[in-house]
Parts: C-alpha cells; structure tokens; sequence
C-alpha cells in the first residue's frame, strides 16, 4: 500500500527521524526527615543507635538530629562530638518531638508517655523484654513501629541480626579464654595450644553466625573445635565459610555427650526463629563436665540452650553449677558497646536515607518488602502475629493495611 507515493515503511522512518518529545524521568521525592536519638535506659544497655559520623551524614543529606544528652557516653562519644557532627544535643523531651525515634532497647511505659500520637519507632523486638503493657499504649498512640532486628536486606538476610551475631560469636570466645585463666579464678588453662601441650578443646552448639564466628575465633587462637547443629547444610557451609576442616555433627546426645566430657569450653548458639531456644544439653550433661570448663550461653536471650543456664548481667556475668563456671549475659554486644554501636549505625543511617529516598516510612515500607518484614505495628495496628499469639492480641496483615491506606 502506497500514499502520495510512499510507502508506510516511508513514513514511519521520517516520523522517527521527526523531533521527538522529550520524556524525564520523574524523580523521587525526597523528605526531609527528623530524627530523634534518646539514651538508653534499659539495665547495662551501652549501644547508641547512632555514632557522631552517621548523624554528619544524615545532616549533610538535609536531614534534622537530636540526640539526648549523654546518650553516647557509654559508647565513648561525646555530646561535644555529636554537636560538632550537627546534631542538636538536647533533653529526652526534645528527643520525643521527632517524627521518628532510633532506639536500640524497646521503649519504657515513660518513653511511650512522651511519644506524640503518629510517630514512627524503630527499635529491637526483643520478645523477652516486650511487654503487653507497653504494646498497648503504643497501639493506643497509633505508633508505626519497625524493629530493625527483623528487617531483612535483598538477599533475604537479616543483616542486624547477623551483625550482632560476629559480634557475640567472636566476643563469646574471648570472653571463655579469660573464664579459664587464673585471673578470673579460672584452671589457668591458655585457650589455644603451644608446641608440646594440649590444645583447648571447645565445642559449639549451633552452626548460624554466632557459631561460625565463634569457630573462627577458637581457631584463630589454636584451639581444637567442634560443631554440633540439627542442619547437614548450616555445618558444611560454616566449614566452607572458616575456611577449614573442624569437626561437624549433628545433634545426636551421645556424641555431644562424649564430646562435653573432654571440652574446656562449651558455646551455646542456638537461635529459634520461634519461641524458646531448645535445651539440648542436659543438667546430667553438665554434671559430667571437666571441673573448671567453662560454658558461654550466647542463646540465653531465648531461655538457653544448657538446662543449668539462668540470666546473670555484666556486673555478675558468671556463677558456678556442678563445678562448671557458667557465663549467661544475654547482651553480649553491649560489652563491646563502641564496635557494636558502629556496626548498628552503618545499618541504620543507609535506611533512614532509603527512607527519605523513597518520600517517608510509609512509602519505604510499601516499596520495600524487606524493610515491610520488621513492622510489627501499622499506624496502631498489631501486623506481628507472633506478638498477636504471645499476648492474645487481634493483629492484621501489613498488606491488606497497605491497601486500604
């Protein structure tokens, strides 16, 4: 078919070749937001949410920070250096005005008090610590709250979780080393090895984080090490994550058994994704340890895994059972609070500016399906059915809320 004597292949060449309409992307909006950073209050807490660097980056981004008063003393920053990063140092009421709050513990019934109605929390989840109380008064201020413990990164990693995990992994074997030296009233026993003396010998419930790094740690010090977890695939990728050949096993009690009788040191890192972490050593276990063995419960923030573990705190980190030296502080990172507040910043100050990115939390949390996993509260409505079971409280899904919003 021809017109005018051209063809409409013709045609359509010289409308390409025509002057186009330019087409621009259109830009996200972008928010400005406020932020509020109190002190924590909770018992031996030492992590701040945010270090002077990360709130320099978030004011130089255009973003507003006020920080309570000695809230990174325990953490070695000073309000002098947060001041100088742009923060505005004030009292814990200044803090409470922000649109959203950076906490590393949940919040107290006082702090909820000063919350205004609408505000966004961003906190730990802690299910030990959690109140009904507490969930109550936030659904009462239609709170939308985030707990970072829970928001999982692109690759479906909950990289909060997995950070405090090196953390605890590496700290619990430093922490067994000075447990068994004379010092601490320990056997006096070196942890790893010299040249014509018996290695330490440690083993490790749980091959997750915690595990690897523990294992990581022992090795580095020339200790003998063995892995015990329920998951063939979690202990073939820890050997092939340290890079060296320890001795794996499954959970099976009369290997773990054998194996507890010879060990100086004993790492409990088990995490239950649900409820309480399985006891899988025995107090009959316990009993027929060496005397003087020192056991490191890092799951004792779930209930434990060793059936002798209760809750002890950094000023009483240890008690004895069955001459066996017990170490169940469930806050671990806080006894390394500057490296742990560092590590938690560098997670938070990236989705603070995500948030700002995406036009607020309420455009993050629809676009973003990994930051959407750590809401546990919509605007005052219980989207947590794990709380909704613990608590006997009605909850909704997050995205039948979305969508009607």
């Amino acid at each position: 078919m021809q017109t005018s004597g051209k063809s409409i292949r013709d045609i359509a060449q010289e409308g390409m070749l025509m002057p186009q309409e330019e087409m621009l992307e259109i830009g996200r909006r972008k928010s400005s937001l406020y932020i509020g950073v109190p002190k924590e209050t909770s018992f031996q807490e030492n992590r701040v949410a945010l270090i002077p660097q990360a709130v320099a980056l978030l004011v130089n981004n255009g973003h507003k920070v006020v920080i309570q008063r000695s809230a990174g003393l325990k953490a070695n920053y000073s309000d002098h250096e947060y001041s100088e990063a742009g923060a505005q140092v004030g009292d814990i009421r200044e803090v409470f005005e922000a649109d959203i709050i950076l906490k590393i513990a949940p919040p107290t019934e006082k702090e909820i008090d000063l919350m205004k109605p609408g505000q966004t929390l961003m906190t730990a989840l802690q299910l030990n610590m959690q109140l009904k109380g507490t969930l109550l008064k936030l659904i009462e201020k239609r709170i939308t709250a985030i707990a970072w413990d829970f928001i999982q990164d692109d690759d479906e990693v909950y990289p909060t979780v997995r950070t405090m995990g090196e953390i605890a992994g590496n700290t619990a074997i430093l922490i067994a080393a000075e447990c068994l030296s004379n010092m601490n009233d320990g056997v006096g026993l070196m942890f790893g090895g010299i040249a014509g003396v018996k290695p330490s010998e440690v083993v490790i419930l749980g091959a997750g984080t915690v595990g690897e790094y523990a294992a990581r740690a022992a090795l580095g010090l020339g200790a003998s090490v063995k892995v015990f977890d329920s998951s063939i695939s979690r202990l073939r990728r820890l050997q092939d994550n340290v890079g060296h050949r320890v001795y794996t096993s499954v959970m099976e009690p009369t290997v773990l058994e054998e194996c507890l009788i010879t060990a100086d040191v004993a790492i409990g890192a088990i995490r239950s994704n649900r409820g309480r972490t399985p006891v899988v050593v025995t107090e009959s276990m316990v009993e027929k340890m060496k005397k003087g063995a020192v056991i490191v419960d890092v799951s004792i923030d779930r209930g434990g895994c060793f059936e002798t573990s209760k809750v002890t705190d950094h000023e009483r980190p240890t008690y004895v059972k069955h001459d066996v030296v017990h170490y169940c502080v469930p806050n671990i990172a806080s006894r390394v609070s500057r490296t742990a507040s560092n590590a938690l910043s560098n997670i938070f100050s990236p989705i603070v500016l995500e948030m700002a990115d995406a036009g607020g939390c309420k455009s993050l949390i629809k676009a973003d399906a990994g930051f959407r996993n750590g809401v546990y509260m919509y605007q005052g409505k219980l989207t947590s059915e794990l709380l909704s079971e613990i608590f006997d409280l009605p909850y909704k899904d997050i995205n039948l809320l979305l969508a009607a919003f």
